[in-house]
This record gives structure tokens, sequence and C-alpha cells, in this order.
């Protein structure tokens, strides 16, 4: 799934350029007609539910294998229910400087719309206004895993459900670790050591990345502890108060990633101005660059990594506590005074069911939020979906935490990018934290 970002409103990243999701946070498709897509007369007569999103409402029989899966269980809930679902679709061109994000909290704020395609910043914001309808009371979500609900849940409330699970780790040239005779690296120490052959033999980048996804190598190593071996509730209570400070956990993340700069093994220029996929993909395929940091999907796409003339294994981030995957998820939400919530909720509990999500993550190939559905993943996918299987990870994203983490550590990532130094890059956090304190 692909988020528009800026400066100000970093969105995930997770799913930039995956055909897995269907609602890819771009700019795509025309522009509104009266706020619907494709609604006939007979489907007028009927209940309508407003879906606002990044996408298009297509024929039934359109050839589009990106858009398919959540089509199709948009459909099905269409037909069970006896209802219409009207995509209220965001395109740059309508709202030109504006953001998915702001536009959509411009909407939700009004009340204009029933379901919510939701980036994690955006659901905490709404989340903490009282403007989503808790969704604890679904039949679906019996069978959730656990993280999906951590990471959903604020003030007690579940307020977001997605239909797929997008982890990021590092996209490893097999053949390349090979010829140096290289492990495949557990720990940040290893990492490093294996960078430095790379440079030592005339690989100028050994790690490719780019502006947006260099958070969740900084996240797998703040978080690794809090959330694996920690007492991760009473650990984030404690930064909620400010009786412990985001910093603390940042600053050794902060401090590797300079150092990765500091030794040339990322070029932190290049990163800076990178856009996803783009900035470092052609150097990873022509086997330029042994290691890109890089999510699931691209695994699965011939047009990002999952194509290349060489083997490929997809690892988590080296960490303290060994290879570490990052996950993160952009779900649906439903305003809690929409005026169809009901419907809309009766749609959402079908499309999340177990029978929609085995239809989903089947043709896309990714990781489901529910524990009853498994899909068969590629060779090269395996070491990462392993660590996710024995329920390690670290979440990029968590509505629990008072200060939004995706977003403004994809910011304060690209500071230091841009030279600012680690100290203030940790007086950021520190500021971030002193506001939501502060109420702000």
């Amino acid at each position: 799934m692909k988020h528009i970002r800026n400066k100000k409103t970093c969105i995930l990243a997770a799913a930039v350029l995956t055909g897995a999701m269907i609602f890819t946070l771009t700019a795509c498709g025309r522009q509104e007609k009266a706020g619907r897509n494709l609604i006939t007369s007979e489907e007028e007569e009927k209940s309508v539910v407003n879906l606002f999103s990044p996408m298009e409402k297509i024929e039934p029989d359109a050839e589009n294998v990106a858009r398919t899966a959540s089509e199709l269980t948009v459909a099905m809930a269409e037909e069970r229910l006896g209802v219409s679902v009207a995509y209220i679709t965001y395109t740059a061109e309508d709202y030109q400087e504006k953001t998915y994000d702001e536009v959509l909290l411009e909407r939700a704020r009004h009340n204009l719309d029933d379901i919510y395609l939701l980036n994690p910043d955006t659901l905490r914001a709404l989340g903490e206004e009282g403007l989503l309808a808790d969704m604890s009371g679904l039949s679906c979500v019996e069978n959730l895993r656990d993280v999906v609900k951590t990471a959903n849940t604020v003030d007690g409330k579940l307020i977001g459900i997605p239909q797929e699970v997008v982890a990021y780790g590092l996209f490893i040239n097999q053949d390349m670790f090979d010829a140096y005779h290289l492990q495949l690296p557990e720990t940040p120490e290893e990492f490093l050591e294996c960078c430095r052959v790379f440079k030592e033999n005339g690989i100028e980048t050994p790690v490719g990345a780019n502006r947006w996804w260099l958070e969740t190598f900084v996240f797998a190593q703040a978080y690794g502890d809090l959330y694996n071996g920690g007492n991760t509730e009473a650990e984030i209570a404690a930064l909620n108060s400010g009786e412990s400070k985001y910093s603390d956990y940042m600053r050794p993340a902060f401090e590797f990633l300079q150092e990765m700069i500091d030794c040339g093994y990322i070029d932190a220029q290049k990163a800076y101005v990178s856009e996803a996929i783009e900035g470092e993909g052609e150097d990873f395929l022509t086997q330029k660059t042994p290691i890109v940091m890089a999510y699931w999907g691209a695994a699965n796409s011939k047009t990002a990594y999952g194509d290349p003339d060489f083997p490929m294994v997809v690892i988590g981030f080296p960490s303290s506590r060994g290879q570490m995957p990052v996950i993160s998820m952009t779900g649906f939400g439903v305003g809690a005074d929409g005026v169809n919530r009901e419907d809309a909720m009766q749609v959402l509990d079908i499309m999340l069911s177990d029978e929609a999500l085995q239809m989903y993550a089947e043709t896309n190939q990714v990781i489901s939020p529910s524990k009853n559905v498994e899909v068969d993943c590629i060779p090269a996918l395996q070491p990462l979906n392993d660590r996710i299987s024995e329920n390690v990870y670290v979440l990029g994203a968590n509505a629990s935490m008072k200060v939004e983490q995706w977003g403004n550590t994809c910011v304060i990532v690209r500071d230091l990018l841009g030279g600012a130094t680690v100290d203030e890059c940790m007086e950021a956090f520190d500021k971030l934290q002193e506001e939501s304190l502060q109420g702000k």
C-alpha cells in the first residue's frame, strides 16, 4: 500500500507500491463525480455506505489484480447485506497540495463518510477525538492476531482493522554474501562487519535506503526489547505519563544509523531525496548493492524486487534480539456519528471475516490480520515470516502511544539524513513528548 507523505505528514510507508493492497494511498483514479463512482439508479435505491479512500470502484469484470482482492470483499458485503458501497475518491488533482491524510481528517471531522481507510497517525488522531466507533463487538474481532488489536486500540477501544499486516526487513542478495563468505547478520555488530567487508571490497554503498523506510530500521533498534521480553503495557504507560522518555529508546537507534552513515554504508544524501524503491531498486537489481531495506510486498511484485536474477532472501533487521521484523498496518475505521454507522459496521464485519480475508491473502500473498488465515509465502520471505509466526516483531505504529510514532519518526530520521545531529533529533522527540503531556 502506498501512502502519501510530505514533511508535515509522513504516512505509512509500508505499503508503498504493494500490489497486495488495493487501497494504495496514492493519487490515483478519476476526479469525484458528486462524491461517487459507478453508482447506478438501481443501487441508489439501496442503503448506501460511503467509503473514503484513494480508490475508485471498478467494473465487476475489470481485470486488475492489484484491486481485485479488496474489491471482491466489498462485493461480498454488498451482495450479502443488500447495500451499496459508494467509493468517495481522493485524488491529488482534486485537493492540490493537501495530502490524503489532511483531506481524510477534514472529512471525518465533518462527518462526511461512513468508512475510512486510515493510516496509523490519522487513526490515532481521530480515535483521541472520539470520532471513530469501537469495533470490538464485531464477530471478526475474535479471530484477529493480538498484534492487530494492540496497534489499533485507543483508550480501550478497537478503532481500526486492516486487511493485511505489512512487514519490513532487509532484502539480501545471497550470491554477494556467499562470494565473501558472509553469514546473514543477526546483531548490529554482525551487520556492521558485513558492511565493512563489502565496502573494503569495492562495494561503494552496501545498504540501499530511501527517505521513507529508514524509520523501520530505527524502530527495530529502539523497541526490540519493549515488544520482546519487556513489560510492554507498563513501559508504554511510563512513556505516556512522562516517567520514561522516548528519546532514551531512540538514542541508541539513531546513533547506530549515524554510524552507518559515517562509515559510508548508507548514502544519506541519496536516501534523503530518494522515493521508495525508485532510489535504491536499480542498484539492488543490478547487484551493485547487496542489501536494501524494504517491505514484504516488494518481494511479490515484479516491478519491485520480486523477480531478481540472483537468489534473494528477506530477513528481519539485525538487533540485540536477533533478526527483527517491523510491522505496520493501514486499517478501516467507522465514523462514530455516521448516519449509516450500523450498515458500515456490518459491511466491515463481512469484509474482515475469515472467508473474505482468506481470499484477500491468497490473492495478494500477504500476512493476514486473522490468526486463522495462513498463506504460503514465497521461499525468499520465509525467514521473515518465521519470525513473525514466532511473535517476534516490533510495531512501527502503536495507537496506544501518546506520541505518534510512524509519521514523527519518519520526519526526524529525515532530519538526521539532512545533517541534524543525534542530539538535535533527541530534542525533537523530547519536544513531541512534552507537547503530548501538555495536551497539544
